[in-house]
């Protein structure tokens, strides 16, 4: 069986988007960043952590972890949660590129397998001013998104460039990466 490590609501929609069947379970992982942590390594690190936790109680299935971390000048962007820290986040990204690293990991415990893979989205924001802010924050309220914003939906209009090998991986799960390890892991995909 395919699993989930994750109740994201975004990744569940992009996973599903294979045709594979698979289930999902939350993988309680801590996501504080260790001191000097740079972007990229947290990603990695929460994204096996993930995909271990859940391993642990599934041996037999493989599992995926994914996680994402938005940077900009070395400062770490996680989910605003709310309005104030919302506004923050987009005012420092206005016409700035800010780097969003999303890792996954797919384990399988019981063969000592796990595949892991990196991606990097160079997000380039357009100049920001405040009501434009405030009124892209009332419409789609992305709380629970890093770098505050849902480039699948509204979020789209703040940008003026996005440089990617793979647009899923800005969602939260990199579908290229991920579909070429479960063809690794014998899963029968296109």
């Amino acid at each position: 069986m395919l699993v989930l490590a994750s109740t994201s609501p975004y990744r569940r929609s992009l996973l599903a988007r294979l045709g594979l069947p698979f289930e999902v379970e939350r993988p309680d992982v801590d996501e504080t960043p260790q001191t000097g942590e740079a972007a990229a390594a947290l990603a990695e690190r929460l994204a096996e952590a993930k995909s271990r936790n859940v391993c642990a109680r599934r041996p037999n299935d493989w599992i995926i972890g994914s996680d994402q971390v938005a940077e900009l000048d070395g400062m770490i962007f996680g989910k605003p949660g709310g309005f104030a820290a919302a506004v923050e986040q987009l005012s420092a990204s206005s016409g700035r590129v800010v780097n969003f690293h999303t890792a996954v990991c797919l384990r399988h415990e019981a063969s000592f397998r796990c595949l892991r893979m990196t991606d990097l989205t160079r997000v380039h924001f357009r100049s920001l001013g405040g009501a434009e802010i405030e009124r892209y924050l009332h419409a789609e309220k992305p709380w629970d998104c890093a770098g505050s914003f849902k480039s699948e939906g509204l979020g789209i209009a703040l940008f003026h460039a996005i440089e990617t090998r793979d647009p899923t991986a800005l969602v939260g799960l990199p579908l290229i990466a991920l579909a070429q390890a479960l063809r690794e892991a014998g899963c029968n995909l296109p």
